[in-house]
Parts: structure tokens; sequence; C-alpha cells
């Protein structure tokens, strides 16, 4: 059984990716910051369908964490799957901001930061003794990375960070056969940078050209089949998942 972790997956985006990883018959670990009790509804989710996974604490934005969730990860490897490494690591965990940029505090622009950049970079390099060879990692970016959209500018640069990262990670890690990629969302129906209204959801069906926003599973899926074998091909590609978003 292929094992992946899903970071942020107690909900929206990633509780789907977790489900639909599931349903392909890989081992999920599920992790959460806040919510517990809500990745124990997406652990229920998965068991209840008849497939494995557990829930861990992490916080992507406080890099002095990853050695005692490495730490975790093992454990929970050997206890739950008889495993030493896993497969796949799918970088989902994150919080939006909608400010100006004459708006945007130094605190804000460095939380950000520290979770969509500065956070997969180092728990990459923590986790990577544990990959197994021939993995995959998979980075969720952002379309706002290849159209400017007023307001999200800090969210968008270290989404473009990423994006890039993306590519070295596939460079580094090749002769291990670890592949990157990178998943660009459009506007999906989540609870990131406080959900959508009525208005503001309207405006972005008109900007996509099958003219709604996206469900987390119209994501989740399609990270769920970039991990699989017929992918294998597949490398150093930021994939946009987006509708036709102002195109």
């Amino acid at each position: 059984m292929k094992i992946v972790i899903v970071t942020g997956s107690s909900r929206g985006l990633g509780a789907s990716t977790a489900i639909e990883c599931s349903r392909r018959g890989m081992g999920v670990i599920v992790t959460y910051n806040s919510s517990p009790a809500k990745a124990d509804e997406v652990v229920a989710a998965i068991t209840g369908e008849g497939g494995k996974a557990i829930a861990l604490k992490l916080d992507v934005g406080n890099s002095q964490s990853f050695a005692r969730f490495r730490e975790a990860v093992s454990l929970q490897l050997k206890a739950a799957w008889k495993r030493q490494t896993f497969d796949y690591l799918v970088h989902n965990a994150g919080h939006g901001l909608y400010a100006p940029i004459s708006k945007v505090t130094e605190e804000q622009f460095d939380g950000l930061s520290n979770v969509h950049l500065k956070g997969p970079f180092f728990l990459t390099q923590a986790l990577l003794p544990l990959i197994e060879d021939g993995g995959h990692i998979i980075n969720v970016t952002s379309a706002t990375t290849r159209v400017a959209t007023a307001g999200v500018a800090p969210y968008a640069a270290f989404k473009g960070g990423l994006e890039v990262l993306t590519r070295y990670f596939a460079k580094e890690f090749g002769d291990r056969r670890i592949r990157a990629n990178s998943i660009a969302p459009g506007a999906i129906r989540t609870e990131l940078g406080g959900g959508l209204n009525d208005e503001f959801e309207t405006m972005l069906a008109h900007q996509t050209a099958l003219g709604r926003v996206g469900e987390p599973q119209d994501v989740g899926g399609v990270i769920a089949s970039l991990l699989s074998d017929e992918n294998r091909w597949i490398n150093a590609q930021n994939i946009e998942v987006a509708g036709g978003y102002i195109i």
C-alpha cells in the first residue's frame, strides 16, 4: 500500500485530497493544526469507506516543530503500516489574506511566508529521509501566480516561489526518482481567505470558462490521480486546475 501525507487535510481541499487518495488505495496521514475534531471526521470518512488513515498535529508555520513531526510520522508508519517510509507528500496547508499591498503588515507577510514557502521547504527537508525512492511531492500553488489579482500580492508571491521550488525539488531529488509537481487551483469553494460571498462567487464564475467556481473534489481528484503510476512521466510541472480561469 502506498502512503501519502496531506498537510492541512482536516477540511476543504486537503480533506478532499485525503479522501480521494484513500479511494485509490492509499493509506493517508491527515494533518491538522487547530481542528482535531475535523481531522477525526476525515479519518472517519476514510475508514468508513474501508480505507486506512490516521491524524497527526502539524503547524506548517512553525519549522521548529518539524523534527517532532518526523518522529511522530516514523512511529505511526511502524504502528499502522509496518513501514519505515512513506511514498507521497502533498503540501496543501495554507491560509489566505485579502488586503492591498499598502495595508499588509509585516506580521501578515511573515505568516504567509512561513506557511506557503518556508514551511514546505523545511518540512520537505525534514521528511526527505522517510520518503521512499520513487516517491512524489506535490505542492499546491495557485492560479494567482499567472493572473495578477489585486489584494493577494503576498499570497501569490509565495505561491509563485513554491512553484519555482517545485522544479528544484524535481532537479535535486531526481537521483532518487522522486518526482515533484505543483497543482494550481483557481477559485475554489473553501474557507480559505474567509470563503466566498454570493457577489464574489458570481464574479469569479463569470471569469471562468466553465461558468462556475470549483469544488474541493474538482482538485482533490486531480492530485490523487497525479500521484498514480500512470502519470509517472509527469515531472517538474505546474498544472493549473481552474476550469479555464481568465483565459
